[in-house]
């Protein structure tokens, strides 16, 4: 069975949301179902969404691994987000984590560094 996902981001104000959301993630929406969501399919059957709910904003926690993390959190840079927290964890995983203006909390996993033995 394949796996599908659709992770949804709550937010207090659409419009500023969509737009820091397009400046994380690189680009508009996939689609918009409504005038008060926003989706964006980060791989193949594997979706990012926002939706207008104020009264939910700001308690959503998640985190997207990435192969090319590196060049991802440069991308990233280079449109003025930069990460709330970086972290290495003791296995060599890293993690950059960034706050939308609701505070909701978006990190991107990477696998560690090549060992240079």
């Amino acid at each position: 069975m394949a796996i599908e996902l659709f992770s949804g981001i709550p937010v207090s104000d659409y419009a500023r949301a969509l737009q820091w959301y397009e400046r994380l993630l690189g680009g508009p929406p996939t689609f918009c179902p409504n005038d008060v969501e926003a989706v964006w399919e980060l791989a193949e059957h594997r979706y990012l969404y926002i939706e207008h709910l104020p009264e939910h904003a700001g308690h959503a926690r998640h985190t997207v691994f990435a192969g090319d993390f590196d060049a991802r959190v440069a991308r990233i840079a280079e449109r003025s987000l930069r990460p709330d927290r970086r972290e290495t964890y003791a296995n060599g995983v890293r993690k950059a984590t960034y706050r939308d203006p609701d505070g909701n909390e978006i990190g991107f996993g990477g696998a560690p560094l090549p060992s240079s033995e």
